[in-house]
Order: structure tokens, then C-alpha cells, then sequence
């Protein structure tokens, strides 16, 4: 148990280890989608359903909005959504998404166990997240797995997000980790590179949500099919 782990820093177990939400430890987009949806039918648009939200979501709710104002993922549409069209949106997706949280969200396989496992071995583990914290918190305690993170940075929580490294300097900052020893675990390129960024050791879940590009392709430390392969 935890050789792959130890294998990463030299025989020692990670002084710590963040986790990112969506697409990692939670299956949330059909929430995401039914309040996408609700938000569109609002401003008189047609439902985008939830195969396209699955390719929005990662970059936080405010690209998610604009994603789906603009019915693409390509930055420069995205551009051209207005702050008129955004903000009522923004606002609707809000509310909407409060209501809708944690209703169809579910862990995926052996997310409970695992965490069960690297906090039973006294592991600092965090939440390093681009979803707003006022969603995050409410999610995981939901899915009852608030009890394992004394810290959730929250995209709202800084001034940048990954892939930005400040997340993660942050949190090995309050919680007295050295950047060679953390462990950042994730499914999308922000992930990695955030990782890389930091200094920090990377793996990345191939299950996620990566806008349809393979998490392979950001070539992190270490790449897992299931999350269980955490603790083999």
C-alpha cells in the first residue's frame, strides 16, 4: 500500500496533498447542467444538455456562464459575450446552481475509501478548487467528505486560480508543506501545469473533465485511470 505514492518523493509520503473537486473527486456535472439549462431557459435560449456543459465546465462558474452564453468552448466566441449578457446570467446560474447543488452529484469509484485511508494515515489533504467556495463548501458537505479538509481554496478565494501556482503556494504555506513534498491531484491541464508551476509533484485522473484533450497531453508526474491507484 502506497508504494506508487512513496515512489514520487524518494520513499517518503507527501507532506501534503490537494485534491481539485469537479472531475476529481465529484462527478458534479449533472447539477451543473440542470441549473445551465434553468439559467438559459431564463434568458430565452434553448437547453445546451449535459454532453456540451461537460466540455465547459473547469475553468470556474463565471467561463462556465460565458460558455454557455456564447454555445462554444472557443475563446474567441467566448470574447464576444457582453458584460449585459453575462451579468443577468451570471446571476440566474447562481441561484439556480445553489438550488441544484449536490442533488445529482456523486463521488466517483473509491473516492471515500481513499480519503478515508490518507486521512486515517494523518496526511494534511486540502481542496484546491476553481468552483466558487460558497458551492464548494455546500458539495462536499453533502457528500459527507467536508470532515477530511481543514482547507478549501475556492476559486473566488484568491486573486488568481489555477493555473496559476498561488493556490498552491498558499496552501503549503498555512499548512508548513515544502513545495517537493505536495502532491497535487487532478484531472485537467489547469491541474497539472498549476503543479508544475507550484513545484509540486503532479497526477492527474484520465476520467475528468479536460475539454475532450487527454490529461495525458499535459504530461503530468503521474497519470491514473481510478483513484484507488492513490493508495496501491
Amino acid at each position: 500500500m502506497l508504494t506508487k505514492i512513496t515512489g514520487h518523493f524518494q520513499g517518503h509520503l507527501p507532506q501534503l496533498i490537494a485534491f481539485d473537486l469537479d472531475g476529481t473527486l465529484v462527478d458534479s456535472v449533472p447539477d451543473i447542467a440542470v441549473a445551465t439549462d434553468r439559467m438559459l431557459a431564463g434568458i430565452g435560449r434553448p437547453a445546451a444538455g449535459e454532453e456540451k456543459v461537460r466540455g465547459w465546465v473547469g475553468n470556474g462558474a463565471a467561463q462556465l456562464v460565458k460558455r454557455a452564453l456564447a454555445d462554444s468552448h472557443e475563446p474567441a466566441q467566448v470574447a464576444q459575450v457582453t458584460q449585459a449578457e453575462f451579468d443577468p446570467a451570471m446571476g440566474l446560474f447562481r441561484q439556480y446552481y445553489a438550488e441544484e447543488n449536490g442533488r445529482l452529484s456523486r463521488l466517483y469509484p473509491g473516492v471515500a475509501e481513499v480519503l478515508q485511508a490518507l486521512y486515517q494515515l494523518g496526511l494534511p489533504l486540502v481542496v484546491i478548487t476553481n468552483k466558487p467556495k460558497v458551492f464548494a463548501d455546500p458539495l462536499l458537505r453533502c457528500l459527507n467528505i467536508d470532515s477530511y479538509f481543514p482547507l478549501v481554496l475556492g476559486g473566488e478565494c484568491l486573486p488568481r486560480k489555477k493555473p496559476d501556482p498561488m493556490p498552491l503556494h498558499t496552501a503549503a504555506s498555512q499548512l508548513g508543506a515544502s513545495a517537493h513534498r505536495s502532491l497535487m491531484v487532478g484531472d485537467s491541464r489547469n491541474d497539472v501545469e498549476a503543479a508544475k508551476a507550484a513545484g509540486w509533484i503532479s497526477a492527474a485522473l484520465t476520467y475528468g473533465y479536460n475539454h475532450g484533450e487527454p490529461v495525458a497531453n499535459s504530461e503530468p508526474h503521474w497519470l491514473l485511470d481510478d483513484f484507488r491507484e492513490l493508495i496501491l
